[in-house]
């Protein structure tokens, strides 16, 4: 979602027409996203979102990832203030557009709030008072901050999206005992998709479609 960065308005429009010409459904888009490190960037922040909700409808895409938007340096407080105007533009602008919003737990070296499950706790107790905000398990950023088993016991009835790949969005080449176990828990929790492929852009479609293949291996 750089393109909403650089406001490249005619990007989506470009990926729309890609979609239809190959026969594909976007099933998810990353929202671009703004950690607020000072109550100024408040409305860049929603302006971000909000183009961003505005692409999804563009490409029918049901669920717009979205990291927390704000910075982990904010204290307490201003968090709050932070969260509860990006998000309470956000709501509204999904709802009139019936789509869904799906946080995501963040890295490890993120700048932003939200990288285990008490932080998201936190986030969801102030940006969801009518739980109608899901989950993304982005499995890179679980695994290298540990998180992976708790995110999932606890967001597993939220969860509408899985961001793979393997540490730092390496791809897979072979078969991972990390991998399996993922796909373990998630037919025990009777996930029905998507599994969203986030490789580093600097791997080659040969590498993506290794990490595909080595997905559908597990999954036979």
């Amino acid at each position: 979602m750089k393109s909403v960065e650089v406001e490249s308005d005619i990007s989506v429009y470009i990926a729309r027409d890609l979609l239809e010409s190959y026969g594909l459904t976007c099933l998810s888009l990353h929202s671009a996203a703004l950690h607020v490190k000072d109550l100024v960037e408040i409305h860049r922040a929603v302006y971000y979102g909000k183009i961003s909700l505005e692409f999804a409808r563009i490409l029918k895409a049901p669920v717009v990832v979205v990291h927390s938007n704000v910075s982990r340096k904010l204290p307490e407080t201003e968090r709050r203030v932070v969260l509860e105007r990006v998000f309470g533009e956000l709501e509204k602008f999904a709802r009139s557009s019936k789509t869904k919003l799906a946080l995501e737990n963040l890295s490890y070296a993120s700048t932003g709030y939200g990288k285990n499950v008490s932080e998201l706790e936190e986030l969801f107790s102030i940006v969801d008072k009518e739980q109608s905000i899901g989950f993304t398990l982005d499995f890179c950023h679980a695994e290298a901050t540990g998180q992976t088993n708790s995110l999932l016991e606890k967001y597993h009835n939220r969860l509408c999206n899985v961001h793979l790949s393997n540490r730092a969005h390496k791809p897979f080449d072979s078969q991972d005992p990390r991998l399996n176990y993922l796909i373990e828990k998630l037919r025990e929790y009777n996930y029905g998709g998507p599994l969203t492929l986030e490789l580093s852009r600097k791997y080659t479609n040969q590498q993506i479609l290794r990490t595909r293949a080595v997905l559908e291996e597990q999954l036979m």
